[in-house]
Order: structure tokens, then C-alpha cells, then sequence
């Protein structure tokens, strides 16, 4: 499968069919695909749009419109090969935050697993399976990111116990505390497995568990019959990804409506 036909295929597995647990799922005019969080943090974002060019802002205005209703902040993800090509510019004028870098949209074809992720599974590595366990899982990525994970950990427990077919955590565990956590989400009937996480305190790192929670994560999608992983790789991976065999089909911006944000342009 070539670059075309892969970025072709995830666009519509990944971006315009895709649901999420609690979520509603709303196709406006076939040109944009939002989603709202019906429970938990009730945030909202847009994953999949095809805007023409002289009738963007009219529909970004009107999206707009839909968002301050919420309350709630609300991303728009834009990918390098939607249209307009200037989407990410008329977003900023409207008073979306635009956070770079920019994510690079990574891809594996288990297909041709390379032998790294073939090698045995670190000791310290385990699947969380008890929804109790999560808080201290999100402890290490709020270390790292210096960010809160909580509220996502919230919801990652609530996934958890509701459908854990869908979510797969693993974690690595020194003298009993974790210290690397990564996660992937399964989703009904789609060949591609998502990557979370992946996340390794300072002192243990370059010990082989960010390699280790690539690999179980990996052999999992396999013995489900799933052939894709893809990642939203930071900088600070995409090279580590890079050497598995991931390729890059997009970059993606995250555009953040934030209550209250300013717009450029006349209301």
C-alpha cells in the first residue's frame, strides 16, 4: 500500500468514520465531522473537515457560533493536506490557539513488524487491568508533560469499565511504582490500533521500556487481526518511531478554542 492510499484510508477509518465511547458524533453539510463528549470534561473537537476556499470562513463562523454555546474549550485538528491550505491561519485569526509543533500523523504496517518489536517483553512491563490503577499510571505522564492527566485518567477508568476490550494500558513498574505508561485504543471492525502514552520518567529511560511498551502494545494488535498502528508522534519521537518502521502520512496541528479567546477578524 502506497502513501496515497494509506493517508486515503486513514482519513476515513480515523477521521471521517470514527466514534468514541460517550460521545456524539455530528456530520455537518458532509464537509466537517464533529464530536461531543457527553459525560466527563464534555469538551468537543473537530477531526475531519473539506472546506473550499471562498466558503471557509462562512463555515468556520459558523462552527465558531456552535462552540461559544458550549462553554467548553474545543480543538480543531488540522491536518497538512486539508483544505483550504491556509485553515490553521483563518483558525488563528478567530482566536484559536495554535500549538506547535505540530504532530507528525505516524504509521506501521504490521504486515512487515520489524524484529526489534519481536524481542521479549521487559518483566517490569504489565497490562493494568483494575480501573483503580489508572491514577497512578496518569502520575507518570503528568511528570513527564508537566501537565494535568487527570481528568483524562477519569475517563480512561471509565473506558475501562464499561468496554475493556476497547483500551489496553500497560505499564512498567520499578521497586512497585510505575514509571513508563502507554495505552492503545481498539475501535469495532477498524484495521488500525491507536498509540497513547508512551511516556518514561527521566532516571528510566534508555532502559528499553518505551521499546518494551511499543512491542506488547504491538503484539496485541496482531493476535487481534489488526494490521495498522498509528501514533500522533511528538518531535521527540518520530525519530525513535521512525526506526520501527513507522512513515509519516500527515502533520497535524492542534487549533484550541479556549472561553473567552480573543478573535482578529470582525465578529
Amino acid at each position: 500500500m502506497d502513501l496515497e492510499e494509506l493517508r486515503t484510508l486513514y482519513d476515513k477509518d480515523q477521521r471521517f468514520d470514527v466514534t468514541y465511547p460517550d460521545t456524539r458524533r455530528e456530520v455537518i453539510d458532509g464537509i466537517v465531522v464533529r464530536h461531543i463528549q457527553t459525560t466527563g470534561r464534555k469538551q468537543g473537537w473537530i477531526l475531519w473537515s473539506q472546506l473550499a476556499a471562498e466558503t471557509a470562513d462562512a463555515v468556520i463562523d459558523e462552527q465558531l457560533d456552535f462552540i461559544k454555546r458550549t462553554g467548553r474549550e474545543f480543538e480543531w485538528k488540522v491536518f497538512s493536506h486539508d483544505q483550504p491550505a491556509d485553515l490553521t491561519d483563518r483558525l488563528a485569526a478567530r482566536g484559536f490557539e495554535i500549538r506547535e509543533p505540530a504532530d507528525a500523523i505516524m504509521v506501521l504496517d504490521m504486515h512487515a513488524l520489524p524484529d526489534a518489536l519481536n524481542q521479549p517483553i521487559p518483566e517490569a512491563i504489565r497490562r493494568i487491568t483494575d480501573p483503580d490503577e489508572i491514577p497512578a499510571v496518569m502520575a507518570v505522564l503528568t511528570d513527564v508533560w508537566q501537565e494535568d492527566f487527570a481528568p483524562l485518567g477519569e475517563e480512561l477508568a471509565a473506558q475501562m469499565r464499561q468496554d475493556p476490550d476497547a483500551l489496553s494500558v500497560y505499564a512498567a513498574f520499578i521497586d512497585g511504582e510505575p514509571v513508563s505508561a502507554a495505552w492503545a485504543q481498539f475501535t469495532s471492525n477498524s484495521p488500525f490500533v491507536g498509540l497513547w502514552g508512551g511516556s518514561t520518567l527521566p532516571d528510566y529511560r534508555k532502559q528499553g521500556l518505551y521499546t518494551g511498551l511499543l512491542a506488547v502494545r504491538a503484539r496485541e494488535a496482531q493476535a487481534r487481526g489488526r494490521r495498522f498502528l498509528t501514533v500522533d508522534a511528538s518531535p521527540m519521537s518520530r525519530p525513535i518511531l521512525e526506526r520501527f518502521g513507522f512513515v509519516t502520512i500527515a502533520m497535524a496541528t492542534e487549533c484550541v478554542w479556549q472561553p473567552g479567546a480573543t478573535q482578529t477578524v470582525d465578529e
